[in-house]
């Protein structure tokens, strides 16, 4: 296994040092500056800037999302003690070990889903700095290891999605009913591109993820979707002409029919995948699409599921030359990731406090939350190999 991941190493070291100016897309794939072509095999840092509750065994009660796990923490601690929490947390939960790793093992991208409350005032148009710390740290090591970044806004103010995964106060997807919502989405991907224009590594500016899901409330705002894109492209293009903006469908971003011709030249298209079958079928409409409009496509989320289906998955989407982003890096005791977080002793007590309300004792839950903040630091996490010898079984491309 060793040799493997020094062969890796070399190999994608050598081929990401190549690139040259801005990656773009051209016709079909993306191409840098000489017209190389670039492949996407990415890794979702998913539960670093935007925490769900399932990546932390809540997945069965309500603390599902980041205002309700920030509530828990805060409930248990109290107001300073959790801010400390979520200093360390998030120093912790990403450091320069996993980047380093990400690029050992032959990853050449990161997609980074980030929740606007990091960047950007509740209901105002006032920009936070804090949030942009984070991604100048990644941009820092993802230099340093030859790696590029998708920057993935996974929570828009008044949420694109209406569920847990856009932070969403009233599970609606009020960022297409309220004018402040779109206002707040639009100056934050305004800020965003004016502060990586010239950043070669950032790859591309993912708008909204898995906006609108299939449910009668939503049917009658799918026409807002792509209008929504061409607002933002716009004020995106006023300050950042360069870089590839991906965009995804409705319904967990896999419905095209959303979709009008192409209206940037910089497009990347992006569907995701989960639980489905591995046959050309599952494909087939996105395919479609790509030889319809001779533009290019990736998978920006798959994963969450065992290593048979893993070999399937990413053969096939190898094989129709179809870029990828596996979800997600790590998450609390799962062996279907490349890593995997050790419970913490008596994490079963937070799990109870979530579901049943029954609190712990002050100075026990400080300790068994201390012993989550270390336990979440890649050296003390659990490797699971057979993870990644399943993504990489795939015959490569380039």
């Amino acid at each position: 296994m060793k040799k493997y991941l020094a062969i890796l190493f070399i190999s994608f070291s050598t081929i990401l040092y190549a690139y040259e100016g801005f990656i773009k897309a051209e016709g079909k794939v993306l191409k840098d500056s000489k017209g190389k072509e670039f492949f996407i095999r990415g890794v979702n840092l998913g539960n670093w800037l935007l925490p769900e509750g399932y990546m932390w065994q809540f997945s069965s009660t309500q603390i599902d999302r980041p205002r309700r796990i920030e509530k828990l923490i805060t409930d248990l601690l109290g107001e300073e003690k959790a801010k400390e929490f979520w200093e360390k947390y998030r120093d912790n939960y990403i450091k320069e070990k996993d980047i380093e790793l990400i690029s050992k093992y032959g990853f050449n991208t990161i997609r980074l889903p980030i929740n606007y409350r990091l960047f950007i005032e509740e209901k105002s148009l006032i920009i936070k700095a804090k949030g942009f710390l984070y991604i100048d740290r990644l941009l820092s090591w993802c230099k340093k290891y030859n790696l590029f970044i998708v920057i993935d806004l996974h929570a828009a103010p008044g949420g694109q999605t209406g569920a847990n995964i856009d932070d969403s106060e009233n599970d609606i997807a009020e960022l297409f009913t309220n004018d402040l919502y779109e206002k707040m989405t639009i100056s934050l991907w305004r800020e965003i591109a004016r502060r990586y224009k010239d950043e070669k590594n950032i790859l591309a500016y993912d708008l909204l993820n898995e906006p609108l899901p299939a449910k009668e409330a939503n049917y009658p705002l799918y026409p807002k979707l792509e209008p929504l894109y061409k607002k933002i492209v716009k004020a995106i293009r006023e300050v950042d002409k360069n870089h590839i903006i991906t965009i995804e469908g409705a319904n967990w971003a896999n419905d095209w029919s959303v979709f009008s011709t192409p209206f940037d030249p910089n497009l990347l298209y992006q569907f995701h995948k989960y639980w489905n079958k591995t046959d050309f079928e599952s494909i087939k409409r996105f395919v479609d699409f790509r030889e319809k409009y001779n533009v290019p496509i990736w998978c920006g989320e798959t994963g969450e599921n065992d290593n048979e289906w893993y070999r399937a998955n990413f053969s096939l989407l190898e094989r129709y030359n179809i870029g990828w982003a596996f979800w997600p890096w790590k998450k609390l005791y799962a062996f279907n990731c490349p890593y995997s977080i050790k419970f913490p002793f008596g994490w079963g007590k937070i799990i109870n406090y979530a579901r049943y309300g029954v609190k712990p004792e002050a100075k026990e839950t400080e300790e068994i939350l201390s012993n989550f903040l270390e336990n979440i630091k890649i050296e003390n996490c659990e490797y699971n190999e057979e993870v990644l010898k399943s993504i990489f079984k795939a015959p490569k491309s380039n």
